[in-house]
């Protein structure tokens, strides 16, 4: 199974929400978790802003950078999204990431994208919803 982890769950994870879900994760067999540039760009932009610096540093933001590298699958974009696919342009690089991989899930805690349900074959859910569907409890 082919799962993208949208930003707004790697900086809760960053700052501490969800470890224990997030380390299950990514050592689940059953699937592999896919990023992209874009994907590490936006969190650096996230991880920079004053209410996120408060509770961080810039040592673990790369701490949390170099567990992704380890544990997931990097690629590089090669679809094409139209802007209308989306309501916030901003995550048109998820969705040509889903379609670049043929992602099952992009995993999302962004309305503008839970709200969609589904982009093309990939299904768009929330964490509480993923994990219940992996049976994690």
């Amino acid at each position: 199974m082919k799962v993208i982890i949208d930003t707004n769950l790697w900086i809760s994870f960053l700052i501490g929400h969800q470890t224990q879900l997030v380390r299950r994760m990514l050592t689940d067999l059953r699937f592999d978790i896919y990023v992209c540039e874009r994907l590490f760009e936006e969190i650096r932009d996230v991880a920079s802003r004053d209410k996120i610096r408060k509770r961080v540093t810039p040592a673990d933001v790369e701490d949390l950078l170099s567990i992704i590298h380890a544990f997931c699958q990097f690629v590089t974009i090669q679809a094409d999204v139209p802007p209308s696919a989306v309501r916030d342009p901003k995550d048109l690089y998820l969705l040509a990431l889903a379609e670049t991989i043929d992602a099952d899930y992009i995993v999302s805690g962004d309305a503008d994208l839970t709200d969609m349900g589904q982009y093309q074959q990939t299904k768009i859910v929330k964490l509480a919803d993923f994990k219940a569907m992996m049976l994690y409890t």
